[in-house]
This record gives C-alpha cells, sequence and structure tokens, in this order.
C-alpha cells in the first residue's frame, strides 16, 4: 500500500487574484481542454461559488465532452471563482460580492465574526470583467460569443443583476434559485423593460428545485419545519424564478429557458442543475 496522495481535480489548476484596486484576492480555478482549440477559440463557463462546485462541473463536463456525438457537449475552458478558503461557501464574501447596490449591513454570521455588508456586485462584476477575463485570455483561446455564468441561489441573484447592468458580459446566463426577494426585491430596481435583444439574444436558463416552496416530505415533522416554511412562503422561489424566466422572455426578449428539478431541495438540485447548465450552455445551439 503506498502512502495517501492528495486527489486533484482533473487538468485544472488553481491561483488567487486580487482586484486591480487592491482588497482581498479571489481563488480562480482554471480548467483547460486538452488539445488545440478550435479555430473560433473555447467556449468558457465561468462558475460562481466556486468551491462548492467546481469539482462537480469538470467532472460532468470532461466525461459528457469525450463523446461529443452521444451527448452534444462540446469542451470548454471552465473559470471557476471561488475564496480562499477549504470551505464550500464563504458566507461573508459572497453576501457582499454577490448583493445588488446599495446593499445593507447584517449582524455577524458567526460569534466574534466580522458584520455581513451588501452592496459590492457592481465592484465584483468589474472584477470579473476588467481583471478576471483578461487574465483568463492571457492563459487560454477563448471565443467571445460562446461565454456562460453559472450562479446559484445568491449567485443566481448576481447572474441576474449582471444581466440586467452589462448584458453583453456573457452570451449564456444560468441562474438557478435565484435570491430575487432578497432586500425587498432590490434587483428589481435594475430590470428597467428595455431590449436586450442583440444578434443573437442572451440566452437565460432559471430553474428551481420542486421542493423550493413546498417541504420535501422527509422535512415535514422536522424540528424546523416551521421555520422552513416561513423562508419558502417569503422567498417564493419556485413562482419568483419562474416569473422572471416569462418576464425575460417577454420584456428583454431574451432567449429564456426555465426548469424544475423534480425531487431536489434547495442545495440537493446542485448537482443535476450543473448538469443541465452544461448541456445549456455547451449543447446544441437554440435560439430565440
Amino acid at each position: 500500500m503506498t502512502m495517501d496522495q492528495t486527489s486533484p481535480i482533473p487538468d485544472t489548476v488553481h491561483f488567487d487574484l486580487a482586484p486591480d484596486g487592491g482588497g482581498p484576492a479571489y481563488r480562480i480555478f482554471l480548467r483547460l481542454p486538452a488539445g488545440p482549440p478550435p479555430e473560433d477559440g473555447w467556449p468558457s463557463l465561468y462558475l460562481l461559488d466556486a468551491n462548492a462546485v467546481i469539482a462537480t462541473t469538470v467532472e460532468a463536463l470532461r466525461v459528457q465532452a469525450a463523446y461529443p456525438l452521444g451527448t452534444g457537449v462540446r469542451d470548454a475552458v471552465v473559470v471557476g471563482i471561488g475564496y480562499p478558503t477549504d470551505a464550500a461557501y464563504d458566507s461573508v464574501r459572497r453576501s457582499w460580492d454577490y448583493g445588488p447596490p446599495p446593499g445593507e449591513t447584517y449582524p455577524p454570521h458567526s460569534v466574534g465574526g466580522p458584520d455581513v455588508r451588501t452592496g459590492g456586485a457592481a465592484l465584483f462584476l468589474d472584477f470579473i470583467e476588467n481583471r478576471l477575463k483578461p487574465e483568463i485570455r492571457r492563459r487560454a483561446s477563448l471565443d467571445p460569443n460562446r461565454q456562460a455564468l453559472f450562479g446559484h441561489s445568491f449567485g443566481g441573484l448576481f447572474a441576474l443583476f449582471a444581466l440586467f447592468t452589462q448584458p453583453k458580459a456573457f452570451s449564456d446566463w444560468i441562474a438557478i434559485s435565484p435570491a430575487i426577494w432578497w432586500e425587498q426585491h432590490n434587483l428589481l430596481r435594475f430590470a428597467t423593460p428595455r431590449d436586450l435583444h442583440d444578434d443573437p439574444a442572451p440566452r437565460v436558463l432559471l430553474g428551481a428545485g420542486e421542493y423550493e416552496q413546498q417541504l420535501a416530505p422527509f422535512q415535514v415533522g422536522a424540528t424546523d419545519e416551521a421555520q422552513r416554511r416561513k423562508r419558502q412562503d417569503e422567498a417564493k422561489t419556485m413562482d419568483e424564478t419562474r416569473a422572471m424566466a416569462e418576464r425575460l422572455e417577454r420584456q428583454f426578449r431574451c432567449y429564456t429557458e426555465f426548469a424544475v428539478f423534480a425531487g431536489e431541495t434547495h442545495m440537493s438540485l446542485l448537482p443535476v442543475a450543473i448538469n443541465r447548465a452544461i448541456r445549456f450552455a455547451l449543447g446544441p445551439r437554440q435560439s430565440a
């Protein structure tokens, strides 16, 4: 028997990258396909909360991209935007990065921790566009017309904020269980009805789990049942996400798909949502 070895994510490196103007660094995970890029460059898939989803995404992509005739999935560069931590989430930093301005200040998430601020989404989007993307272009040949952004929950909230404020930043937008309700629906201040339609139109995938607005069978009778029902009633994730899909198609002329992930809760849907996102962004192209 050999000594235990760290098991890395295949074909993936990570490095820390700070904003140009200073501030804490982000941990960037970069997965590059093998072989030469296509003539137009590689498609790219950017992930928010990358610490939680990078491994699942890379594995789901590489097994499908290896058999494109059977799956329809193209290989791609994967760019995960995370934080220098071994935890799945950095709840304090993501609250700031993903929250649309102006934001608010909340009590610490843990005893002795810092106050939790929101409202930094515009600064975070500037980091992606003007610091991160140039660095990725330096390392890989990319197709500027095939760039996708994936976000879940608060990440989905940010994805919609970015779509409304910089609709040309990505070609494909995936917002799963977006926290549209957050801070009295502050996001909707940025959703001024206008034509985002270019040629091609922005492509948007929205989705939510079956058990995000009703309890899963195993949650009935749990000690937190009342609190969970209250949160679900306040967030109305299924209704809000479906309404947003309809609004994007009707008022903004986006190509829009809406998915219900059967049998899934807010957190358990991540693997199936990632797989759906891969097919949406990297599978056969559909447009409005």
